[in-house]
């Protein structure tokens, strides 16, 4: 594992894989991705961005077979329609990434749901997206998930009194309360799987601090010192291709352990190469971790398909409403 990169990824040819996201972390993951022969899939809200991420790849690499899809993660309407979309096209799925993510917006906002749009973003869309192709990674060639966590889910507790920020709202509270739902959502999903014999890995990654879109638009002081924070902040952090490479490692890097979470190597997992990513504590409690499970199909209104469903070819059977 000693300075993995993507040059360490052998060719994939035949795999094809999701990703959410077209820019940042995302655009460097799929780029890597295509550089491998994997189909790639780019999945995202925004059609100008997703089909720029696409042109510049297909730049890069004149051989690349990647298109993309849209899908907003802030609907679970658009993500149900998006599933359809591609089990009527593909019979079977080897990679899905969950990277998309939104963060700490200054003032509470929701998704098109009602969830607070961190947690309806970055866990809740996820999850149910995830449920929703799970018949396709069930079918998938040594099929694994990986789900991006953050270094900030260290600070992250899951507050089922308010999950939703609505008595009280602050946007890194919330944002690091997504990031914990998605590193524990990765471990249950792997022990799920496991107790399911769904032969699907699932993994958590996280890019410690990288230059992103993402972070570079977070909200901060105004005024002199805010900009100079700022800028200190955006020096300090790691290239988007290298904060990528905890994902990919996840994804591709045979010695990756199901149930495993990855990040840099270096300074308290800020940047660096791909390491064994130390949990937070809170992360490995199976108990909040299955009620969590539990709100998140109320929530979604979607569930796993158990091996029962996945004899079926309709997605009434694939994923069952809980609202009905």
């Amino acid at each position: 594992m000693t300075n993995w990169t993507a040059s360490s990824i052998p060719p994939r040819k035949g795999r094809t894989a999701i990703i959410t996201g077209t820019r940042g972390l995302g655009f460097e993951t799929a780029l890597a991705l295509a550089q491998a022969g994997i189909e790639v899939i780019i999945a995202g809200r925004n059609l100008p961005k997703g089909v720029e991420a696409v042109a510049r790849i297909r730049k890069e690499i004149a051989s690349a077979s990647v298109r993309f899809e849209q899908v907003d993660l802030a609907s679970l309407k658009s993500i149900a329609e998006f599933a359809q979309r591609l089990r009527g096209q593909k019979e079977s799925l080897d990679l899905l990434i969950n990277n998309a993510g939104v963060m700490r917006p200054p003032k509470r906002l929701e998704t098109l749901d009602g969830f607070e749009l961190q947690l309806g973003t970055n866990y809740l869309g996820h999850f149910a997206l995830t449920a929703h192709l799970m018949p396709l990674l069930r079918n998938g060639k040594d099929a694994r998930v990986v789900t991006l966590s953050s270094i900030a889910a260290r600070g992250g507790e899951i507050n089922f009194d308010d999950l939703q920020s609505e008595r009280r709202y602050a946007s890194m509270q919330a944002y690091s309360q997504s990031k914990l739902a998605c590193l524990m959502f990765a471990f249950e999903l792997q022990r799920r799987s496991e107790a399911g014999h769904w032969g699907v890995a699932s993994i958590a990654a996280h890019p410690g601090l990288s230059r992103t879109d993402l972070l570079a638009s977070a909200p901060g002081r105004n005024g002199r010192i805010g900009i100079f924070l700022r800028i200190l902040r955006l020096i300090m952090m790691q290239p988007a291709w290298r904060g990528a490479l905890p994902t990919l490692f996840a994804a591709l890097a045979p010695e990756a352990r199901a149930g495993g979470y990855y990040g840099p190597d270096r300074v308290s997992e800020t940047r660096g190469y791909p390491t064994e990513a130390k949990a937070p504590p809170q992360s490995l409690d199976t108990h909040v971790a299955a009620r969590l499970w539990t709100e998140s199909e109320r929530l979604t209104g979607t569930v796993f398909p158990t091996d029962e469903d996945q004899g079926h070819s309709t997605s009434a059977h694939v994923v069952r409403s809980l609202r009905a």
